[in-house]
């Protein structure tokens, strides 16, 4: 069956970094969850191809065109693109990466390859149209989050912990990188993270390039970059354990480490600060600038509460949930 003859729907769940964002570009370990969120797309036949009701633009869907051209070619029969979920964009909720990892599954499914794609290769489809998107830098977090679901760790070496699933490499503007992606089932545990978002929209491309800038303008501040990865070491050994209140005391001083790099914003302390009494610990979730902070917390109804009255809109996420899958019609 031929693109022209099917629809297909998938959808893939967003995510949310405890540890690790910024410096997991620089290949140092960081570790995201899926979230309940999820966002879902569909593909049906079409006289011409369109994104909800808007002609393809390859620069206003750059990963769209970029994983059509992959899967089916840039003369594959036209489909209309429809979108919908609950994550907020440029939130740091990983919106962009559930975008690709849908839209990767669907338009595999249709290409009807012999073989039925593999997580690792769904994963770095998903994972070059990020990077194609971001101006060449993109860690994998947000994609093999999105792809594989659960919990999921990157580092720039195979950890102990967990199970390894793949590497990933990346030429980016800073020179060649690699990171190795694992799964982890942590211990069960009631919490939940509450994750406050500012409402200012924050696109991850753009703090990125304001990272590498400052690293370039003065390289001794790379310390900070490996600092955040030895936060990361410790709340990473704190959740294979089950150590939730570590978990959270490493989460607020990965904040303090951000919040040093300059990605934080006013929006964003006021939303942490009105968590922390609360919580387990707290610290922005992305790439700062606005977008969302978490709280890992125990007590998601008064966590949420106080967001709110501080101005923020809050979603609530047990830890860990399930990845991309396809949902035909």
């Amino acid at each position: 069956m031929g693109a022209s003859e099917a629809t297909v729907v998938a959808s893939a769940p967003g995510k949310c970094i405890l540890f690790g964002e910024h410096a997991v570009v620089y290949g140092q370990p960081a570790v995201a969850v899926a979230i309940e969120q999820r966002l879902t797309v569909s593909l049906a036949p079409a006289p011409s191809w369109s994104v909800d009701g808007s002609a393809l633009n390859a620069a206003k869907h750059p990963h769209i065109v970029h994983l059509r051209n992959r899967f089916l070619g840039e003369d594959a029969s036209p489909m209309a693109v429809h979108i919908q979920g609950d994550i907020p964009r440029a939130s740091g909720l990983g919106s962009s990466a559930s975008l690709s990892a849908a839209i990767g599954a669907a338009m595999a499914h249709l290409r009807k390859a012999d073989a039925p794609m593999t997580n690792d290769e769904l994963s770095e489809a998903a994972h070059a149209a990020e990077a194609a998107a971001q101006l060449g830098r993109a860690s994998p977090m947000d994609t093999s989050t999105s792809v594989e679901g659960g919990v999921v760790v990157l580092s720039d070496q195979r950890e102990e912990v967990g199970e390894w699933a793949y590497s990933r490499t990346l030429t980016t503007p800073e020179g060649e990188r690699r990171w190795e992606v694992h799964r982890i089932d942590p211990p069960g545990d009631d919490v939940y993270l509450v994750l406050g978002n500012t409402g200012v929209h924050a696109p991850t491309s753009k703090q990125v390039a304001m990272v590498a800038q400052a690293l370039a303008s003065n390289p001794e501040r790379m310390r900070e970059i490996q600092a955040i990865g030895t936060v990361a070491r410790r709340g990473l050994a704190a959740l294979v354990s089950g150590d939730y209140e570590a978990v959270g005391h490493a989460m607020s001083e990965n904040h303090l480490l951000l919040r040093g790099l300059g990605v934080s914003s006013d929006a964003l302390e006021e939303l942490i600060q009105a968590a922390l009494p609360t919580s387990l610990g707290v610290k922005l979730t992305g790439g700062g600038g606005g977008g969302c902070m978490v709280a890992l917390t125990r007590h998601p109804k008064h966590t949420s509460e106080a967001i709110e009255l501080a101005g923020g809109r809050t979603l609530v996420s047990k830890l860990g949930n399930e990845g991309v899958r396809l949902e035909l019609h």
